[in-house]
């Protein structure tokens, strides 16, 4: 009898302790409201005395949907080298852009730019997230051979997890084997 409630009172326990970690909270329903379009004058004016006196303090306010042309990198050149199946070997008709990034970031010295290796759904994981390394890692090994500095370029995996077209075709299969190459 002893062996039963031994057995038991522990289990009870886990399952009380599982019941109480749980959570009603819908987190796909969270309600979003404008609270911009019942601002009066008087409070939209408040905003703009507060935003000139950050200004004054030598607080920048953020300018968001502006474009930073200088983030943009060397003009009429693609940010995106496609990959083959399973392979993280840059192809011969992406070289010259490769080249095109390595001349610019040899020019200006303090610019610098994170690749991100992309998977597509096929394969775990922990695969995916690998082979999206070694795609960011091939491209920032051929960003040096042509004279960039390891400090200008960052590699970064997202494997499956950010796909740049949905679906399990051909094409959109295609698409998500890819590194992307972006400027800060």
């Amino acid at each position: 009898m002893k062996r039963i409630f031994s057995s038991i009172i522990p289990a009870l326990v886990l399952a009380v302790t599982l019941v109480a970690c749980g959570s009603n909270v819908k987190l796909q329903d969270v309600p979003v409201e404008d609270k911009s379009a019942g601002l009066s004058q008087a409070e939209r004016d408040a905003a703009a005395a507060a935003a000139a006196a950050a200004a004054a303090r030598g607080v920048a306010p953020v300018q968001i949907g502006t474009s930073d042309t200088s983030a943009a990198g060397p003009a009429n050149t693609t940010k995106v080298i496609y990959f083959d199946f399973d392979s993280f070997v840059v192809k011969p008709e992406f070289q010259s852009v490769i080249e095109t990034h390595a001349k610019y970031l040899t020019a200006n010295k303090a610019r610098r730019m994170a690749v991100e290796g992309h998977t597509d759904e096929s394969g775990g994981r922990e695969y995916n997230l690998a082979l999206g390394q070694k795609r960011a890692e091939a491209v920032r090994r051929a960003l040096g051979l042509l004279g960039v500095t390891d400090s200008q370029v960052e590699a970064v995996s997202f494997g499956k997890e950010k796909p740049a077209m949905a679906g399990f075709d051909q094409e959109s299969m295609a698409k998500n084997r890819r590194a992307e190459i972006f400027y800060r």
